[in-house]
């Protein structure tokens, strides 16, 4: 471990990752740590060791996309010595001559894996000379990501191979963490949380609190209108024998798949032509229900008015009928009264008092997660109602659509933002998923939810932006008697699930090893 030290600048290992660096030092590993735990630092000493034992080699670090790649080369040049190595970041925008060119010089290379894999296939060169891939986030080497091509490649080609896999939260099923842990070929897994005993001692206290709002019975009102064309169309799907389990998000668009896929193979049959019709509606008006329960009164209104618009296009025959539908224009009458009375969900102004009290203290920090652009937007305009808070809109890319207007942030545009955010000018961000893994937004005091995810995987990365290197604040938000409710109990059990599964999986690895026998996962 002295060997390694020596060539840290500015920062001591912790007892935990000591221990964790010892493992990954040994086998294949995936490591799971929450965001904040310092995942990096293990890498960077595991570099250390592969370029020590194979000078005459390279490291390859992935990340899921430019920032974040970028936010590790950083790290690896403010903790190594100048000259230890020669440290690459690899782009789409760099050209490709350029990037093969690079690639001889370099010693460690930091990349998105669409990068690597579309130079793999282009054989602008080869990993034979790879001594350690790391793949950040690898909880997306599933399927054909290229995190699977390049691991497939680095296995073929590589003269000595070492993987290490990090992520915040692998995901719950234990086919899908078997999966990743193939196309690794790891052979250990190290996993801590915020209430392991090694861990403990360098975490910050964190306040957990649930916020619940009454759901107003004008709302309720418009639910039920819905809720009555929902259930027809259940009910028509049952009947026709094309839905045989629960109406939930998740079935209602892998049954829509289904039927796309029979009729995009020749199947018109009258009753899969209905049944797709039918299932597009019933999508739609789950999502209406999803915005009218959980987000604001605009991004509901705004939904509706698009879907008036698809109508008056021609543009889809299940929106069409759905607008002439008499509970769909009651309805929306309903929610136009309520808007034009600046009538909002009460989420939103029970965000705004906890905002208030927020910014009282000195020195706050807040960020705040929301699902929908349109939610993220009005928020941010009532909060800006508040004196003392100067909040910004934090969303993805810029996406370019045919005569309208670009929505959205570049990457330089985020940076931005990031760099106002951590010099204290913003005070509250209000994010989309962008937020949740993939930049380097600073340490926050207080993280709220605008509503419970059902992903445990998201769930764990928005909660670690807080309680880091200082005291932090956790507050959801939930709506009684809405699918707040129950997405909150369902990233609850799939959180408390990952961890069995994990701990399984580590069992299971260890045992094979005691056996002394080959590990295999099936």
């Amino acid at each position: 471990m002295q060997e390694i030290k020596k060539y840290l600048k500015n920062i001591e290992p912790r007892k935990y990752q000591e221990e964790i660096y010892k493992t990954c030092k040994e086998k294949n590993c995936l490591v799971v740590l929450p965001t904040g735990l310092g995942k990096t630092l293990i890498a960077l000493m595991l570099t250390i060791e592969r370029l020590a034992k194979f000078p005459d080699s390279k490291v390859l670090f992935l990340a899921p996309t430019r920032p974040l790649a970028e936010q590790h080369l950083n790290y690896f040049k403010k903790h190594l010595p100048e000259l230890f190595a020669t440290l690459e970041l690899f782009t789409g925008k760099t050209k490709a001559e350029k990037r093969k060119k690079l690639w001889q010089n370099a010693e460690i290379i930091f990349s998105t894996p669409q990068c690597i894999s579309n130079d793999l296939k282009n054989n602008l060169y080869s990993l034979e000379d790879v001594s350690l891939l790391i793949e950040d986030e690898c909880h997306r080497c599933i399927k054909n990501y290229s995190y699977t091509f390049v691991a497939k490649k680095y296995k073929e080609q590589a003269k000595e191979t070492k993987i290490l896999g990090l992520t915040a939260s692998p995901g719950h099923e234990k086919q899908r963490l078997k999966k990743i842990c193939e196309n690794l070929n790891i052979k250990a897994v190290e996993i801590r949380t915020r209430e392991s005993k090694d861990v403990k001692p360098y975490l910050q206290e964190l306040k957990f609190k649930i916020v619940k709002v009454d759901f107003p019975d004008e709302l309720n009102d418009i639910r039920k209108l819905l809720k009555k064309i929902f259930d027809r169309k259940i009910e028509e799907l049952k009947n026709r024998k094309l839905l045989f389990e629960r109406p939930t998000k998740k079935n209602l668009l892998e049954l829509q798949s289904k039927i796309m896929k029979a009729i995009a193979t020749g199947n018109r049959h009258f009753n899969l032509l209905s049944g797709a019709s039918a299932t597009a509606t019933t999508i739609k008006l789950q999502h209406t229900l999803e915005l009218l329960e959980t987000q604001t009164l605009s991004s509901t209104q705004n939904y509706f008015n698009s879907l008036f618009d698809q109508a008056k296009q021609n543009k889809s025959k299940a929106v069409k009928q759905l607008t002439k539908q008499p509970e769909f224009n009651l309805a929306y009458t309903k929610l136009a009264e309520l808007t034009a009375k600046k009538r909002e969900h009460p989420k939103l102004q029970k965000l705004k008092e906890i905002i208030e009290q927020e910014v009282k203290k000195k020195k706050t920090k807040i960020i705040i997660f929301a699902q929908y652009r349109d939610t993220v937007t009005k928020i941010c305009r009532t909060l800006n109602q508040i004196p003392e808070v100067n909040a910004r809109v934090f969303v993805g890319q810029a996406k370019k659509g045919k005569g309208k207007e670009e929505t959205g942030l570049s990457q330089k545009e985020q940076q931005e933002i990031l760099q106002e955010f951590a010099l204290g000018r913003i005070n509250c961000l209000v994010c989309t998923s962008i937020g949740e893994e993939g930049l380097d937004i600073p340490e926050v005091s207080t993280v709220i939810f605008y509503e419970p995810i059902p992903s445990a995987i998201r769930q764990i990365q928005r909660r670690g932006r807080t309680a880091r290197l200082t005291k932090g604040k956790l507050i959801i938000l939930i709506t009684k008697a809405t699918r707040d409710e129950s997405y909150y109990w369902a990233a609850f059990h799939k959180e408390k699930k990952m961890y069995k599964v994990v701990d399984g999986l580590q069992e299971e690895l260890n045992n094979e090893r005691e056996k002394g026998k080959q590990k295999t996962l099936f």
